[in-house]
């Protein structure tokens, strides 16, 4: 295994979680602004490491592999902390159904592999779109604070409930390659 630039990219998003996990529970009133700023790297190093990639052409099977593997933890990670702060049905329902989708279309994935099919569950635009709206929720949400008279927390909420939407949409049309091809 070869180690590039975007595939450290990959490493430091995974690597940050736990920086972000410590940050969210100090007893400072600046740790959740300070959470929410390194998850927001973690999620540039998403788009950057691909791009990265693609521009120097080292795309590989294992940045490939470990790129949405990367960004599930992030999610997940960032998903729990939200439902422990907040334990109402409000985040928990969404965390339930974004980490629901990405449980099942890692299955799905490997399901379709085994039949020799991985391309048609490969990710698409509605999955990236998807990524790009639980970034942008999970780091307003993790801000908490207002910015100025701007509802910062609700609206991560409202982006969450948007990327839930998408989570959906992109899942069910995962599904339909999938099941089309499986017949």
């Amino acid at each position: 295994m070869h180690f590039n630039l975007p595939i450290l990219l990959t490493l430091l998003r995974i690597a940050l979680l736990p920086v972000i996990v410590i940050i969210f529970y100090l007893p400072y009133d600046w740790a959740r602004p300070v959470s929410s700023l390194v998850f927001i790297v973690a999620g540039f190093t998403d788009w950057l490491d691909g791009y990265l990639a693609r521009l120097w052409k080292q795309e590989s099977r294992f940045g490939a592999f470990l790129d949405p593997v990367a960004d599930k933890l992030m999610v997940a990670t960032i998903l729990i902390l939200m439902v422990e702060f907040d334990n109402s049905p409000w985040l928990t329902i969404p965390a339930i159904v974004i980490i629901g989708r990405e449980i099942t279309i890692s299955a799905l994935r490997e399901w379709m592999a085994e039949m020799g099919n991985r391309g048609k569950v490969a990710v698409g635009w509605t999955g990236k779109v998807k990524t790009t709206a639980q970034i942008v929720a999970l780091a307003a949400l993790l801000y908490l604070h207002n910015i100025g008279s701007f509802p910062t927390y609700q609206f991560g909420l409202v982006v969450l409930y948007i990327a839930v939407a998408l989570t959906i949409w992109s899942m069910v049309g995962y599904m339909r390659a999938a099941f089309s091809t499986s017949e």
